[in-house]
């Protein structure tokens, strides 16, 4: 029933992983970023070096858990390089007994749940299976390489207005089903797409997907018992694909529109793990419990308790204070070389993406002032 979407088992990663390595697609990609002067120069011989390193390395991978446990080293790398700090809190309101459904704000492409896990992982808490969009699995060998490490796919490309009902009543069946009976915790963005703009607001349509399973006689409070959703914040000092998401803003605010160039995911996914990003913190939320009228107020207090857990950061309050007084850029500034590269439309968004978060803040705090 869920075998399009489901990730790979243990009994089929040997068969996947053959296959990949005689993928022609997958020996380009990874030759481009190890091995770049010589596939430029002799590209075969790149892919022939790649696809033998990996033939090599393969035998060693016969479950998920090993798969998981070598992109684990890969992961601390990638902090210990690009992160001048890593923290996260509120481990203490997960029980590791009853699975979760981790529900975060949305920012980097692949980092998101990456650094989930390593919370996670390092707590002794079973890692997320993640929600990937086909949207960005555009080759088989992508699907099949995110498949291997714990994702499932969600059909975002279906053609008509019945497909899309079809493939959201599996896709909820499918999160329920994992949550309730494979006993597995999951992760799924807020929203479709990166909050670009740094406005982390939870789409209604995911938590009215993820109701479509719920029976008529079951009652929403009860059914989110089931679901057990605990929202995360996730805070990052700097964005590395900042300079980029405020040109593309600042193009469709000028067009009305913005085309992707062909490579600009993968560029993103690469500059989104390499590039620098300062201080990161996660924060585990409370979980969504009580009797909501509808999707919507599900989704307001999940963004309640990502806007109200956000770790705010210098970068945040200085965009913040430059936005709403109009200051001159000190030299202190933390984002003052990142702004010298763009031009003034790019710059005010910029600005903004790291603004966002305190208006946010503010805002909340004052409905919760009003209402007291």
């Amino acid at each position: 029933m869920f075998d399009d979407i489901r990730p790979y088992r243990d009994d089929e990663v040997t068969t996947v992983i053959k296959k990949l390595i005689n993928e022609p697609a997958l020996q380009a990609s990874i030759a481009r970023i190890k091995l770049p002067f010589t596939y430029k120069t002799f590209p075969k011989v790149a892919k022939f070096i790649v696809k033998v390193y990996f033939k090599s390395r393969a035998k060693k991978f016969t479950s998920i858990d090993d798969i998981q446990k070598e992109v684990a080293k890969y992961l601390y790398h990638l902090i210990d390089t690009s992160c001048s700090h890593f923290s996260y809190n509120g481990i203490d309101k997960i029980d590791p007994n009853k699975p979760s459904l981790f529900i975060s704000n949305h920012r980097d492409i692949v980092l998101d749940v990456a650094l989930v896990n390593v919370a996670l992982y390092q707590s002794g808490i079973t890692t997320v299976e993640a929600a990937v969009g086909d949207n960005l699995l555009n080759q088989p060998w992508v699907s099949d390489l995110m498949r291997l490490n714990k994702s499932f796919i969600v059909k975002r490309s279906e053609k008509t207005k019945r497909a899309m009902l079809t493939a959201s009543k599996q896709l909820s069946s499918y999160i329920h089903y994992t949550l309730t009976e494979n006993k597995q915790n999951i992760w799924i963005a807020q929203r479709e797409g990166r909050a670009k703009d740094g406005i982390d607001k939870t789409n209604s349509a995911l938590i009215s997907m993820l109701l479509l399973n719920k029976s008529k006689e079951v009652s929403i409070s009860h059914y989110l018992e089931h679901l057990n959703i605990i929202p995360v914040a996730i805070s990052y000092e700097f964005d590395p694909c900042d300079r980029d998401k405020a040109k593309e803003l600042a193009e469709k605010e000028a067009t009305g529109e913005y085309k992707k160039s062909e490579n600009e995911d993968f560029n993103s996914i690469t500059r989104g793990l390499i590039g620098k990003k300062g201080h990161v913190h996660i924060e585990f939320c409370d979980a969504i419990r009580g009797d909501f009228e509808d999707s919507k107020a599900i989704a307001q207090a999940i963004d309640n308790e990502i806007i109200a857990n956000y770790k705010l950061y210098d970068s945040n309050q200085k965009a913040y204070e430059q936005l709403r007084n109009q200051n001159v850029l000190t030299e202190e500034n933390p984002l003052k070389n990142r702004l010298a590269q763009l031009n003034s439309e790019e710059q005010k968004w910029l600005l903004t993406m790291y603004a966002n978060p305190v208006f946010a803040k503010e805002t909340l705090n004052n409905i919760k002032v009003t209402h007291s």
